[in-house]
């Protein structure tokens, strides 16, 4: 079984870096569990889209996509429950 481990696009370090200490530990503590455990969390499949999912952490949405043949995921933006659903 390979590791899985995460990568963050230089659009989600933009995201990140709007939110606080605590909002960054936060996101990075359940994307920790996901990618080393594989644990679900509140995680959704987004539609219209083959390989784009949603994590959701408190009022946070991380919106990533899966490369199982190289076990990464790549993280692809943090936005507040209000601003992640938006077109654009």
């Amino acid at each position: 079984m390979a590791n899985w481990r995460y990568v963050v696009t230089p659009h989600a370090e933009r995201d990140l870096r709007r939110l606080d200490a605590q909002g960054r530990a936060r996101v990075f503590d359940a994307l920790d569990r996901y990618v080393a455990k594989r644990q679900r969390g509140d995680v959704k499949k987004l539609q219209g889209s083959d390989n784009e999912w949603r994590l959701r952490v408190g009022n946070w949405r991380v919106r990533f996509r899966v490369d199982t043949q190289e076990a990464v995921v790549v993280i692809l933006a943090v936005r507040s429950r209000r601003e992640a659903y938006r077109e654009g």
